[in-house]
């Protein structure tokens, strides 16, 4: 976990800390298991709230050959960072956003016919070539061709000439359960189309739960996602890797109210003091990214100890019973996510207590929290809603940059 460099920040009493030296060294880890092949960094849904464009940095850094994201719009935010290395567009790309698709240097993923004659006439018309991925459903049943369309849009698509098929992928349904039945059947449906496309360089079909526990199937490339942040999935995985968690959620007590037997806390009254109690107002709610769930239920890490989360947790702000932390004081570092002392509190743990899986909770911690970026234990860069991370090169450097990449064909 990162280190604590709370005495120094001074704005809205809520922020992330995210720990690039973790993020380095998990990539390093992963891509050690995955037998030679390279490593695209999944830096999605805001590097699951880690924060896109530092992660991806930090990940091209550590060996990362690409990145991996959503939509064109997660793309053109790396691009106007002055990211130029590859990005695969893993999801759905309207027809209407094949010209910007082409015009940022993005790497497409084609399930339609409809999307490739958009992009293949956007890229004709710039004189470009695209490079774009396959992606064939293979048991999921959520997106991509099945095996007998992608075979024949792959052999449309080898005789057109502004588009070349670079790659070839599929998603597995339960690589994270300890029963591999199904994960390896897709897999065999998998390489039976690859077979047949053996002109197509690369394939791809390991996600971090697969690259731990099956790295014999990492083929060409990898795409971890969950791991670079330092957690693993929520299954049956092999968890003896040594990941290290990026990301600690911080706030501060704001106010200290001393309550007597039975008065209630927050709305609804739902929680009353069963004793004389003290209660610390945090600064950061469901609206930062805190479930709701977590009233009366969670716990905070105050002076290295645990306290409990009192009454409902509300859009901005919860409580914390702090009554048996010996000198709790206003302007105490309050842990929601992360390590405090000995203490710990994973995104795991609040995830089991909300019902829910460590992906959402981390996605789901707002844009309006403040970044704090580390190296080493200190600061070296931070993300607001009114600061972005300083870009590596100017926006106009974005088509230039993604040529020199290798994208720009």
């Amino acid at each position: 976990m990162p280190q604590s460099v709370s005495g120094v920040w001074e704005g809205r009493p809520v922020w992330a800390e995210v720990d690039l030296d973790a993020v380095a060294r998990n990539i390093r880890l992963l891509k050690g298991q995955a037998n030679g092949a390279a490593l695209m960094a999944v830096v999605k849904a805001n590097a699951y709230g880690h924060g896109a464009v530092t992660v991806a940095r930090a990940a091209l850094a550590a060996g990362a050959g690409r990145l991996g994201v959503i939509c064109v719009d997660e793309g053109e935010q790396l691009r106007r960072a002055g990211i130029g290395a590859p990005i695969l567009v893993m999801g759905h790309t309207p027809a209407t956003d094949a010209a910007r698709l082409v015009d940022l240097s993005l790497t497409a993923t084609v399930a339609s016919r409809e999307t490739a004659e958009a992009l293949a006439g956007a890229a004709a018309q710039r004189g470009v070539r695209l490079a774009v991925h396959l992606k064939v459903d293979t048991g999921l049943n959520r997106y991509g061709l099945t095996p007998a369309d992608a075979l024949a849009l792959a052999d449309w698509l080898r005789d057109v000439p502004s588009l070349e098929v670079e790659g070839l992928f599929t998603h597995f349904a339960s690589a994270d359960e300890a029963d591999k039945g199904y994960t390896l059947d897709q897999y065999g449906r998998f390489r039976q189309v690859a077979e047949q496309l053996d002109w197509v360089p690369i394939r791809h079909v390991s996600n971090t739960a697969s690259l731990l526990d099956m790295p014999e199937l990492s083929l060409e490339m990898v795409r971890p996602g969950l791991g670079i942040y330092g957690l693993y999935p929520p299954g049956e995985v092999r968890r003896d890797l040594g990941l290290v968690p990026a990301l600690s959620l911080k706030s501060r007590i704001v106010r200290l109210t001393a309550l007597a037997l039975g008065d209630p806390v927050s709305y609804g009254r739902t929680w009353r003091a069963a004793r004389p109690s003290l209660i610390g107002l945090v600064m950061c709610g469901y609206a930062d990214g805190l479930p709701r769930s977590l009233s009366n239920r969670g716990c905070a890490l105050v002076r290295g100890r645990r306290a409990p989360i009192v009454g409902r947790v509300c859009m901005d702000m919860c409580m914390v019973d702090v009554t048996d932390v010996p000198d709790a004081a206003t302007g105490d570092e309050v842990v929601l996510i992360g390590c405090q002392g000995e203490e710990q509190i994973g995104a795991d743990e609040v995830a089991e207590l909300a019902g829910t899986i460590s992906y959402e909770i981390l996605c789901a911690i707002s844009a309006r929290v403040p970044r704090l970026y580390l190296r080493a234990g200190e600061i070296v860069s931070r993300q607001t809603l009114v600061q972005e991370p300083a870009p590596g090169r100017a926006p106009a450097a974005v088509r230039s940059g993604a040529e020199g990449a290798g994208l720009g064909r």
